[in-house]
């Protein structure tokens, strides 16, 4: 069939038929063709690979914290096991009660470094603290079985070490404090319930091996 014939015969066509064929023709067309661009199964394809990246992230990071933890530990159980001897160095203090202090009750403990006796109803929680915190809560701490470490004008090493320990051990049955104190220069106060130990510096293999010996074996529930 020409050419001249074809347009004769469309000419002719009914306008619905043109505009039906016209469709099928363009689909038809468009059969053949490969959309190469960022359409929607591109973008599909980002996204999941966007969140898988996140995945791995997540894995990574838990991977690398469960492992530092873990280093941590290790460190810190050498250098208990190498500075047992002294504890011959710590001190066993009397006992001076345990009742839970009434709401808005004072009370001043004997010394600078109260090992047990009345106490505020709720402890102090494990951590590292720049400011010093009520020695009530402190004791209460101790009654559950954690350490309370009183740090003076320590070197960054030092503070390091207790920053350490403090995030390692939270326990609220066997974790550890860390506060300031005025006019202790460079010693440190470990203390248990009713265990001190000053060391007039700071000396890691006693500390850590204080901490092990003592820590989560407090009166109220001991689990260790």
């Amino acid at each position: 069939m020409s050419t001249l014939q074809v347009s004769l015969r469309e000419a002719s066509m009914p306008k619905s038929r043109k505009r039906k064929r016209t469709k099928s023709q363009a689909s038809a067309s468009g059969r053949g063709n490969v959309n190469w661009g960022g359409g929607a199964s591109s973008g599909g394809v980002s996204t999941k690979l966007i969140l898988l990246g996140i995945a791995a992230l997540v894995v990574i990071g838990g991977g690398y914290y469960i492992w530092q933890t873990a280093q941590a530990s290790r460190e810190f159980t050498t250098l208990a096991g190498a500075g047992t001897e002294s504890l011959t160095w710590a001190q066993t203090l009397s006992y001076d009660g345990d009742r839970h202090l009434g709401p808005g009750e004072a009370y001043r403990y004997r010394n600078a470094y109260p090992t047990s006796g009345p106490h505020a109803p709720v402890p102090t929680r494990p951590g590292f603290y720049t400011s010093p915190q009520p020695p009530t809560g402190l004791v209460h701490a101790l009654e559950h079985g954690g350490i309370v470490i009183y740090y003076g004008q320590a070197e960054a090493e030092t503070i390091a070490k207790l920053k350490n320990w403090t995030s390692l051990y939270q326990g609220v049955w066997d974790g550890v404090v860390a506060t300031p104190r005025s006019g202790l220069g460079n010693g440190v106060v470990l203390t248990a319930w009713r265990k001190r130990l000053q060391l007039a510096s700071f000396d890691a293999k006693a500390a850590a091996a204080f901490i092990d010996a003592f820590r989560g074996r407090g009166p109220e529930k001991p689990v260790r």
